[in-house]
């Protein structure tokens, strides 16, 4: 089996997850290559040598240039705040390194393509953290979209709804809510929150011709983590939009960190012809499912559990 040398960017939340994915992958998956942690980059030393420690990376750096400079390093993995991953990402796809990026990609569009225009030219595999996709439920769904059993799409509606920062206290900027400051998050909720529910809607639904949108930003000012002043906040802190897909369905996509009560709440319903499909993150491991076909007495919603041996990923 070959080696895949992974250089981790990124100790938080995300460095975690992907550490732990990367230990494990291999006792459910056979794949050509088994992954290597061979470097974690962070920006305290101590926290990084810890880190590194703790989940089993052969070296640690503060720096991540040393990352890529690194000739035994075969895959970059980028974990960390938004305003960075372009030029980690750049720099990387230079090297001839693959590229395993965070979402959001960018800030925003314009240097979201300096991304992929670096990757295509240099030639290098890349791939961006869209993880819903390889829920087993939500895969079960793309297999029925796929075989025609909702027939006729008429709606996708989905939502992402949390309630971290409804209080005026939270700070912006930092470590631990770089996401409310403007400079490193790029976006609030839409690029956030909707960027999964957007992207699971075109791996379902395909691409989207029209949008129509708003955004709201509820509390105007924070106190800055960095300067230790009342600053503006520029991210979202809301944000609704409707859609017309490529196939003529109609979208309908909510997400807010001001829906109080819920911490990760994110649902899809799609509405075909013959049947409608159903998720909710908090039951990851059940699709709901209505087919108009059934027999008229007993027709109705059921909750179809994802583990059966010809569901996705159970063989």
């Amino acid at each position: 089996m070959k080696k895949l040398n992974i250089g981790t960017v990124g100790y938080g939340f995300m460095g975690r997850t992907h550490s732990n994915a990367y230990r494990k992958v291999n006792n459910f998956f056979d794949l050509e290559y088994e992954p290597v942690l061979k470097v974690i980059c962070g920006l305290e030393e101590k926290e990084a040598k810890a880190f590194a420690k703790q989940w089993g990376y052969e070296s640690y750096t503060t720096d991540w240039h040393k990352v890529i400079e690194d000739d035994e390093v075969d895959l970059v993995d980028i974990c960390v705040p938004n305003n960075v991953h372009a030029e980690i990402a750049i720099a990387a796809a230079k090297a001839g390194k693959a590229i395993f990026c965070e979402k959001p990609l960018a800030l925003e569009g314009p240097q979201a393509q300096t991304m992929v225009d670096a990757v295509e030219k240099a030639g290098v595999a890349n791939f961006v953290s869209y993880n819903y996709r390889r829920v087993p439920a939500v895969t079960l769904a793309k297999m029925l979209i796929d075989e025609g059993r909702l027939g006729q799409i008429f709606h996708y509606r989905a939502n992402f709804l949390q309630d971290w920062t409804i209080s005026a206290d939270v700070p912006q900027g930092g470590m631990g809510t770089w996401r409310l400051d403007v400079k490193a998050a790029g976006s609030g909720v839409t690029g956030d929150l909707l960027a999964h529910c957007i992207d699971t809607a075109l791996w379902l639904n395909g691409g989207i011709d029209k949008v129509t949108a708003m955004t709201e930003t509820f509390i105007k000012e924070r106190k800055s983590v960095t300067s230790g002043k009342v600053e503006p906040v520029g991210i979202d802190d809301a944000c609704a939009f409707l859609a017309r897909f490529k196939n003529g369905s109609l979208g309908n996509f909510e997400a807010t960190r001001y829906a109080r009560g819920h911490k990760a709440l994110y649902t899809f319903e799609i509405n075909g012809e013959n049947a409608s499909i159903a998720w909710d993150l908090h039951d990851l491991h059940r699709l709901s499912w209505f087919d108009h076909h059934d027999e008229g007495l007993t027709r109705g919603w059921r909750s179809i559990h994802v583990t059966d041996g010809e569901h996705p990923y159970m063989d």
